[in-house]
């Protein structure tokens, strides 16, 4: 089974790009069907967005406006833009309204509750991450509302501790960390063992297993509503915790068809290694293998950090490398989802056309169903029969502008090239202002 993961590899590296086939159309049709204030806030909200210097002060800007204005007049103006244009609402009836737009659209919610935690910012005893627990397990109940395949997203720092997180990664690097830090002993913990990791303190054996049981009721919630779990990667010092912990939960749920699924960072240098071996460990284990494939979001940190503490760049150098990783990672789950698409799913979470037009061509090559549910696209600048999903966080206004400042300061380089959808809004706008046809 690893020769044939190693032969995967092989030829997913040295793919050649796919000749022109089958084309998604990116005219932007679905905008026809928003509002003429939705597209001149989207084109408004997206210029600000594209802006660096805005962008990075933007909590000072925040705490100042939030002072002059009042909470009131304050709330209701980010409402009506940033906020309007990016989070799906604060209520579960605001959050279900945006729902059924979205599907009236042609487009699926991939809801978020924006709760994460970094180390540093650790919370005091289990309360926090309890709370976290209920929060996550009304996304469960609200992302069943969405339709046909629903599907959530999932941080696991939400639910366990950073700091543990990062400790876990550092002791699965040293001698004897695979062993002692298994996926068996992790699903054992999670079916009810008690956590008795020797490289842990008391303390944080009672909180990793309070987490894990957290993880695997979240899980198991989602598995009985239907609704597939995307677990988000986070930065590299926690990433090879939080890939054990998915891992696990695919092994225990992820038998007759995946409901969990992994994310992979295709900045990352080593992340075609990680995919292939991930797919294999699936395929020789029997479970079922999920996949967010994403190029990645913490680009300006990942490289402050490893300056600082003197470690190599772990991420590719330009981003045209990052590009031929993300087309190879794309070509070896393509491969995979052709040879047994109930085995391997996919979501191409790209608003890069190229990646997109890419996979609609392999697609068609390898004779993969647009709409058989083992592929689907997390981008909304073409539809022709294919699953598109939307993600959206949801939540108060105070909860949710820390994660979207954050998100935006993290995606400079990314914000500053969606000129496609940005063209798209604005051809929409002057075709209403002209009232052409």
């Amino acid at each position: 089974m690893l020769g044939r993961g190693g032969r995967w590899l092989q030829r997913a590296g040295g793919a050649a790009p796919a000749p022109h086939g089958a084309q998604l159309s990116f005219d932007g049709a679905v905008l026809r069907l928003k509002s003429g204030w939705e597209l001149a806030r989207g084109l408004l909200v997206l210029r600000l967005c594209g802006l660096p210097g805005l962008v990075r002060r933007a909590p000072t800007l925040l705490s100042v406006s939030r002072r002059l204005l009042g909470h009131r007049l304050w709330g209701s103006l980010l409402r009506a833009s940033f906020y309007g244009q990016f989070v799906a609402g604060q209520t579960p009836p605001e959050v279900g309204v945006t729902v059924q737009r979205l599907r009236a659209l042609g487009l699926r919610p991939l809801l978020a509750v924006p709760i994460e935690e970094d180390v540093g910012q650790d919370k005091e005893g289990e309360g926090w991450y309890e709370g976290n627990r209920g929060a996550v397990l009304g996304c469960v109940g609200l992302s069943a509302q969405g339709g046909s395949q629903p599907m959530m997203q999932l941080k696991v720092t939400a639910l366990m501790s950073a700091r543990l997180c990062r400790t876990v990664s550092l002791r699965l690097g040293e001698p004897g960390g695979l062993s002692e830090f298994s996926m068996d002993r992790v699903m054992a913990v999670m079916g009810g063992e008690e956590a008795n990791f020797s490289g842990l303190s008391p303390a944080e054996n009672r909180h990793l297993q309070a987490s894990l049981l957290r993880l695997d009721g979240v899980t198991q919630r989602a598995v009985e509503a239907g609704v597939r779990v995307l677990v988000d990667a986070e930065y590299t010092y926690v990433n090879p915790a939080l890939t054990l912990v998915t891992l696990a939960l695919m092994g225990r749920w992820n038998r007759a068809q995946p409901w969990v699924w992994n994310t992979y960072q295709c900045y990352l240098q080593d992340c075609l290694v990680r995919l292939g071996a991930d797919a294999a460990l699936a395929e020789r284990r029997g479970f079922c293998f999920g996949v967010k494939l994403v190029r990645g979001a913490y680009l300006e940190q990942e490289r402050r950090l490893a300056r600082e503490r003197g470690y190599p760049d772990p991420l590719h150098p330009t981003w045209e490398a990052t590009n031929h990783s993300y087309q190879h990672c794309l070509d070896l789950l393509l491969e995979l989802v052709a040879r047994d698409g109930q085995q391997c799913q996919l979501i191409v979470a790209s608003h890069n056309e190229t990646s997109v037009s890419h996979a609609i061509r392999r697609m068609e090559e390898l004779g993969i169903a647009k709409d058989g549910g083992a592929v689907c696209f997390g981008q909304l600048l073409g539809q022709a029969g294919y699953a598109i999903y939307k993600s959206i966080p949801y939540g108060a206004v105070e909860d949710v502008l820390p994660y979207l400042v954050r998100r935006a300061q993290e995606n400079q380089s990314v914000l500053q090239g969606i000129r496609k959808e940005r063209d798209l809004l604005r051809r929409e706008l002057w075709r209403r202002l002209l009232r052409r046809p």
